[in-house]
């Protein structure tokens, strides 16, 4: 993986994602002894959209390995507004970094910049696309709680059409195998026919499609929760009537496994009601932690820098 960009998972075998697992969790219980891999490192952060997690994660995430950071939050702020093309912008900043992360609004954009690049570039997302460092960050989480990322009854819920992490994170699931999914969304707002395909193409996983969370909620390990979107909506009305279907409280949390975790990509808006924050199967800020854990350990592999007393990952070691 050193000096290759990551625009997808597609790119990674699953040996090395099993690895960028089990490197952020040493990460997490050596962080004094990490603390300079990456000394005279420079990341920069490219980010054409706003975004408020994901640029302090990935800028956190260098800061805590001893580099520095350079980087635009917004478009206005970049020469892109002189007309600049991001591939003149990324051959450019490649004289300045070692590595750079990059989100946009359009599609493929990361992979037109990692073209260009002459260092590693790691997609921060890129429209409704990709966004490979938040299935990391879901897959850290489940590894963490349950020290496994198979064999897991996996609840999907809300807007499960137009949600790319949703789709990122299924997509993954299935190249590991061994996952029953439940996908919980309105007839709005199904989940995709490619995604389908995708989990009916793995003989080992297999899938259901409901409406009502309170019904499944009891069978979960992991549920997975997403905003329902008004604007998504052909009428108010259908919306209002399903709006509240979605709305995790702690009295639909009482039909759950004591064991579940309950994560969400953020931002919420009401889909999680607060008072579920204090329930310890809410691991939705426990994922904010380990996405910044998991870009720690993507971004000092890809410029070559070896943590220092970590033992790489024999994939036999771990329960895929």
């Amino acid at each position: 993986m050193v000096g290759k960009s990551v625009v997808t998972l597609d790119g990674l075998s699953t040996n090395q994602i099993l690895d960028i697992l089990h490197k952020a969790a040493y990460i997490d219980g050596h962080r004094k002894e990490v603390a300079h891999t990456c000394d005279g490192r420079v990341l920069a952060t490219l980010f054409y959209e706003p975004s408020t997690r994901t640029r302090l994660s990935f800028e956190t995430a260098m800061l805590r390995l001893g580099g520095k950071v350079i980087g635009f939050a917004g478009a206005q702020l970049a020469s892109v507004t002189k007309g600049e093309s991001i591939a003149d912008t990324l051959k450019t900043v490649s004289n300045y970094v070692d590595v750079v992360a990059i989100r946009h609004p359009k599609e493929g954009a990361a992979l037109v910049a990692s073209r260009a690049a002459s260092v590693p570039v790691i997609n921060a997302g890129d429209g409704g696309h990709m966004h490979p460092t938040q299935t990391l960050a879901d897959l850290a989480t489940l590894q963490s709680r349950f020290g496994r990322i198979t064999d897991l009854t996996v609840g999907l819920c809300g807007d499960l059409t137009f949600g790319r992490t949703v789709h990122s994170l299924i997509e993954t699931l299935c190249r590991f195998g061994n996952v029953r999914f439940v996908l919980i969304s309105p007839d709005e707002l199904k989940t995709p026919q490619y995604v389908i395909d995708r989990i009916n193409a793995t003989p080992s996983c297999s899938y259901v499609e409901v409406r009502d969370l309170a019904s499944v909620m009891g069978d979960l390990d992991v549920l997975y929760m997403t905003r329902v979107q008004k604007e998504r909506f052909f009428n108010e009305d259908d919306y209002l009537r399903l709006r509240d279907t979605y709305i995790l409280d702690e009295e639909k949390l009482q039909l759950a496994k004591p064991s579940m975790a309950v994560l969400h990509p953020l931002p919420r808006v009401n889909e999680i009601a607060v008072d579920v924050d204090d329930d310890p199967r809410a691991a939705y800020f426990e994922q904010v932690k380990n996405g910044m854990l998991v870009r720690m350990a993507l971004e000092s592999t890809v410029v070559g820098d070896e943590l220092p007393g970590y033992e790489p990952l024999n994939p036999k070691e771990v329960q895929a």
